[in-house]
């Protein structure tokens, strides 16, 4: 049987079912990333849990997210963080030094091995030839306790890729490219596998931009072939010896198929408020811009750096534009610095930060108020930047740069610069000193835990029925950050879900905590592909924390239903889409789920207007337990407690 490169990674970590697309797979995972942001949860349900050494081949810890310490919160977070995992077994990075998934692929990321991280752009490894799969907070608990990570085995789309990348038109435009083909709903239930003679002239950080950003398709992930390009990378930070060829076979049967040409793609820009907006920066130039920032997982690898200071070199930023630069990693800051690109830089009059995520997820160089921001982020979503009323696009570095120095949107190749060509070094230089590895004494260690980090709130058994108000009638493509906000007043508050349940939905209605919690909990109703963006697995907890019972929607985006059913919310889905106008705002809904069966159709009461709505559930058998128990988290525990029973 022909493979494709998909197959054969699946295949690799396979445990439990086979490649038959739509079916429910397991998969024992060779590593495990987590950063600081998400990875409380994951803690705290360890230690409620009470696991006392992980079971995974190799688990490593990021502290790049909670990075503005404004007050005791996030420092307090990453000294539990520090004493936890070096109790636990995980090696973990010194705060600040860089971006996990950017420093994941330098120093961890394995050709033909499987990661599971705690965070969405966890899929940033698929281009150095690994499964990666991004999840929330408790199934990374899970992986680390050994347990199988199950998912549906996606459909498999052949990105075929010819030519090579014409001069200012960098790795970015490629996957915008995608995204204006596909959309932020076309990649759901499906993984993006790149092919083609253009993949040769892509190195392994230009493909991370690509997979990275894949997943604002809602792919399950992105893979591409690991090669003679992923071996030269290898190389040069010292890890030849983990190279490993692998890639589709000739004759590979695949899905679907997009076929893009590398040589007639022009710029191309992202407009607010979502990834898929993409047009040529030629539709949108001469656009006045009010900030630039560049950075995040997706684009600031040495390659980046280089091609933003060369345009930068000699000139000055527009004296009406804020410019930022979050370089990846701490080696990429050195190796720039070595070059003089950071000099050119900082000359041109950028601001220079950390290599931390910063920005891109509003923790700071937020816009001004009806700002318009270029950044080179994976995400635009509203609000998400801190400044409710700025527009943000998403561009390459090239036409960032480009544009901070006129103060409008500008294509690079209107510029007088000439272009510069990018080589891998032979050997970058050697930073494996940023990461402290676990204790060799567990078992003195002390944990330091501040006043903010709270225990996870229990959750009770579902009720047989439920019923209540509808507290929301949402639209299309909610995002993670309308239901929990992003931003450094939000940021450092996520390993508390009482205080942060007072945030639920901010920028959607500022009054739902409060009539929540006054209505005793309720419903919410959306349409397609509710819960897209980031695997914050608090956008389930905290909704479930004020009551609510069931989300009603068109469709939902596959990270968060797994979090939903984590934490005991009923996902449903309208049999028939056009009843999502049968259910208005502040409507009374019942159902009965006292027998929660995988496919079976229900009948939804609106007892306002009388009228039945039949619906169903999106998730298996498995995940119906989860939430009939109130959570995953209480079948966990009652097994746990089980066997220790049974060892006493």
């Amino acid at each position: 049987m022909k493979l494709t490169l998909t197959e054969k990674l699946i295949n690799s970590s396979l445990v439990e079912g086979n490649l038959e697309r739509g079916t429910r797979i397991g998969i024992k995972p060779d590593q495990a990333l987590m950063h600081d942001l998400n990875a409380m949860m994951t803690y705290l349900a360890l230690e409620a849990l009470d696991l006392d050494k992980i079971k995974i081949d190799l688990a490593v810890q990021y502290i790049d997210h909670n990075m503005i310490q404004a007050d005791f919160k996030n420092d307090d977070d990453h000294r539990y963080i520090q004493d936890i995992t070096s109790k636990l077994g995980i090696t973990t990075a010194r705060p600040g030094s860089g971006i996990c998934h950017q420093l994941h692929l330098e120093h961890w990321g394995v050709p033909g091995k499987s990661l599971i991280g705690g965070d969405s752009h966890t899929v940033a490894a698929g281009g150095i030839g690994m499964l990666s799969i991004g999840v929330g907070g408790f199934d990374s608990a899970m992986v680390l306790a050994g347990e199988t990570f199950y998912f549906t085995m996606p459909k498999i789309v052949k990105v075929e890729l010819d030519g090579k990348l014409p001069p200012f038109v960098s790795a970015k435009n490629i996957i915008l490219e995608v995204l204006r083909r596909i959309g932020v709903k076309g990649g759901i239930g499906k993984i993006l596998e790149y092919t083609g003679s253009g993949v040769k002239t892509l190195n392994v950080a230009e493909r991370s931009t690509i997979t990275n950003m894949g997943q604002e398709t809602g792919a399950t992930t992105s893979v591409f072939p690991s090669d003679e390009n992923t071996r030269k990378w290898l190389r040069a930070y010292g890890r030849e010896k983990d190279y490993t060829p692998i890639s589709a076979d000739k004759d590979a049967t695949y899905d679907e198929v997009i076929k893009i040409n590398l040589s007639e793609l022009e710029p191309l820009i992202a407009l607010p408020h979502l990834p898929e907006n993409v047009v040529p920066v030629s539709e949108v130039a001469g656009t006045k811009i009010d900030q630039v920032m560049i950075g995040s997982c997706t684009n600031t690898a040495l390659n980046d750096v280089l091609s933003v200071a060369n345009i930068l070199d000699g000139n000055t930023v527009h004296k009406d534009v804020d410019a930022g630069l979050y370089p990846s990693t701490r080696t990429v800051i050195r190796e720039a610095m070595a070059r003089g690109a950071f000099d050119k830089i900082a000359a041109s009059g950028f601001r220079l930060f950390e290599a931390v995520c910063g920005g891109c997820n509003g923790n700071g160089f937020a816009p001004k108020t009806d700002g318009v921001s270029l950044r080179t982020t994976p995400r635009n979503f509203y609000g998400r930047t801190g400044t409710k009323s700025a527009k943000v696009y998403l561009c390459s570095p090239e036409v960032a740069a480009a544009s901070a120095l006129t103060g409008v949107i500008t294509d690079p190749r209107t510029l007088n610069v000439s272009p510069v060509e990018y080589e891998l070094p032979e050997k970058f230089i050697d930073d494996y000193n940023i990461f402290i590895e676990p204790s060799s004494s567990p078992e003195d260690i002390v944990i330091r835990r501040g006043p903010n980090i709270k225990p996870v709130p229990e959750m009770k058994p579902m009720e047989n029925i439920l019923s209540g108000v509808t507290l929301l009638k949402l639209d299309n493509d909610v995002t993670t950050d309308h239901i929990c906000p992003a931003g450094a007043n939000f940021l450092p508050i996520r390993s508390n879900i009482p205080e942060l349940s007072k945030y639920g939905f901010n920028v959607v209605d500022e009054s739902f905590p409060e009539r929540a919690k006054k209505s005793g909990g309720g419903f919410i109703v959306a349409g397609s592909n509710y819960g897209q963006g980031s695997s914050r697995e608090q956008a389930a907890m905290v909704p479930r924390y004020l009551g609510v019972k069931a989300v009603i929607a068109k469709s939902f985006a596959r990270l968060h239903l797994a979090n939903m059913s984590n934490w005991g919310i009923l996902p449903l889905t309208f049999v028939n889409e056009d009843d999502y106008n049968k259910i208005s705002k502040d409507d009374v809904l019942s159902i009965d789920v006292s027998s929660l069966v995988e496919g079976k159709i229900y009948s939804l009461i609106n007892e306002t207007s009388n009228v039945t709505i039949k619906v169903s559930s999106p998730v298996s058998q498995d995940e119906l337990e989860y939430v009939k128990a109130g959570g995953r988290i209480n079948l966990v525990k009652e097994k746990i407690s089980k066997d220790k029973k049974y060892e006493q």
